[in-house]
């Protein structure tokens, strides 16, 4: 199975437990990589037989836009099972970076991995 992956994907969203967290949107960074045929996509030369990661990248931008989770957790799994049902990847390992909440740190995080790469 191959991999194709997102890396540094900043988008705007409301999160955090703190009540100044709570006062306004904040950027949050998404690397991911999610499980693929690209030898398919090759053959056929086409966007149709390839995993779109415009497309991947605009629905976590869009599932971002619209969540309020207080948790970074809450909002990987959203993206996660998003990405995993709507695109039909096997596997998928995402990484979700919250610049400038701890500091002294150039960011926090977590990092999650949902289905098996054997797809």
């Amino acid at each position: 199975m191959d991999t194709v992956y997102l890396q540094g994907l900043r988008v705007e969203t409301l999160i955090g437990i703190h009540p100044w967290e709570r006062e306004g949107r904040r950027t949050v960074v998404f690397d991911l990589e999610l499980a693929a045929d690209c030898a398919r996509a090759a053959r056929a030369d086409s966007i149709g037989d390839a995993l779109d990661y415009a497309a991947v990248a605009g629905r976590v931008a869009a599932i971002a836009a619209a969540s309020e989770f207080l948790l970074l957790e809450t909002l990987a799994e959203a993206v996660a099972r998003a990405l995993l049902e709507e695109f039909g990847v096997p596997w998928l390992r995402l990484r979700l970076d919250k610049p400038g909440a701890v500091p002294g740190a150039a960011g926090v995080g977590v990092v999650i991995e949902r289905g098996s790469r054997r797809g």
